[in-house]
C-alpha cells in the first residue's frame, strides 16, 4: 500500500518522512524523483516547472510512503495532508531563507487550503487524513500517520480554518 504525505512547503513532510524512515518504513522523498520531469523554471515564482502528468504516470508505486508537496498527484491508496498555521509556516520558511514573496505565496496557499482542496478533488474521503503539525514534533506526527496507514486512526479532514491568516492588500 502506498501512502502519500503532501502539504505546503514547510509543513514538515521531509522531517516526518525522515522519522518514518528511521522507524524502518520505506519512504521516497519525491524531490529525488522529479529531476527528469523538470521542464523549466518559473523565475517570477521561484519554482521549478514539473511535468506532473508524465511524472505521475511513470512513477513506480512503493509499499510505504511517498512525501512531497505534489504527492497528491500520485495514485496513492491513502493520503495525508500536513497543515501548519500560516504564522508558524512563515517562520519555518524564513529560517530556510525563502524570499519574502515566496513566503507570502506559501502562507496564503496554506490559509486557502490549496493542497487539501487539490487532494479532496482527487481522492475519496475515506483515503484522506489531515494533520496539523503546528507545535508538534516529528515523533508525534509519525505516530499519527502510522496509525492512519495501519487503519487504527480513521480518515479525517476539513476541520482546520486558517482563512483569518490571509494577507490582504499586500503587494
Amino acid at each position: 500500500m502506498m501512502c502519500g504525505i503532501t502539504g505546503t512547503p514547510g509543513t514538515g513532510k521531509s522531517m516526518i518522512g525522515d522519522e518514518l524512515s528511521r522507524r524502518g518504513q520505506t519512504v521516497v522523498h519525491l524531490t529525488s524523483s522529479v529531476g527528469p520531469y523538470i521542464t523549466g523554471e518559473d523565475e517570477e515564482r521561484d519554482a521549478r516547472i514539473i511535468d506532473t502528468d508524465r511524472w505521475a504516470a511513470e512513477f513506480k508505486p512503493v509499499d510505504g510512503f511517498v512525501e512531497g508537496h505534489i504527492a497528491h498527484y500520485l495514485p496513492c491508496d491513502k493520503i495525508v495532508v500536513l497543515r501548519c498555521r500560516p504564522d508558524e509556516l512563515r517562520k519555518r520558511l524564513a529560517r530556510r531563507k525563502y524570499r519574502e514573496a515566496k513566503i507570502r505565496e506559501n502562507a496564503d496557499a496554506e490559509a486557502l487550503d490549496v493542497c487539501l482542496i487539490e487532494t479532496v478533488e482527487e481522492f475519496d474521503p475515506s483515503q484522506i487524513f489531515e494533520l496539523d503539525t503546528t507545535g508538534r514534533d516529528a515523533g508525534y506526527c509519525a505516530d499519527r500517520i502510522e496509525g492512519f496507514f495501519k487503519g487504527k486512526i480513521p480518515a479525517d479532514f476539513g476541520h482546520i480554518d486558517w482563512s483569518e491568516y490571509l494577507e490582504v492588500n499586500q503587494s
